[in-house]
């Protein structure tokens, strides 16, 4: 297999040091996610993924995941507080494995919105963030003192 580009090689790691399994074979066109899809709790991804950024985002459905349900987790259920939840979890991945947030929230997925939401989780009240910290991951900048979490975009813990 050809060397994969460092961006997906900086995602691999990242995700494999915070215990998400990860597997490269090809997907199939069906999927939702063009080049990456969730088996058995594990990600599984084609090199060819036109997005590599897509990584971080179906991570962070794995890492939202409540922990009970993950080892069975194939096709994400339609959640709103969950995918805005994957949102925030992966837009502070990118800045953990050093990875431009625009690279994962691209306008070519968000219905077109990547670039409102990277600006949005830069902001003082990221969406998303009220989860994160309800499940103990990290907490708003305001109460971060409070409740003895570090701050969003860092993070206590990278799995619900």
């Amino acid at each position: 297999m050809a060397a994969l580009p460092p961006q997906i090689e900086r995602i691999l790691a990242f995700l494999g040091a915070i215990g998400i399994s990860v597997s490269i074979e090809p997907v199939d066109e069906s999927s939702l996610l063009p080049g990456a899809t969730i088996r058995s709790g594990g990600l599984i991804f084609d090199p060819a993924l036109p997005y590599p950024g897509d990584l971080l985002h179906e991570a962070g459905h794995i890492a939202v995941t409540d922990p009970a349900l993950r080892p069975t987790l194939g096709e994400i259920p339609s959640d709103p507080a969950e995918e805005m939840a994957a949102i925030a979890w992966s837009y502070a991945a990118a800045l953990a494995a050093g990875i431009e947030p625009a690279l994962v929230l691209h306008d070519q997925g968000y219905q077109g919105g990547g670039g409102y939401l990277v600006e949005a989780m830069a902001g003082a009240l990221p969406p998303g963030v009220p989860m994160l910290q309800l499940w103990g991951m990290t907490a708003a900048r305001g109460q971060a003192k409070a409740l003895g979490l570090p701050a969003y975009p860092a993070m206590a813990r990278w799995l619900r």
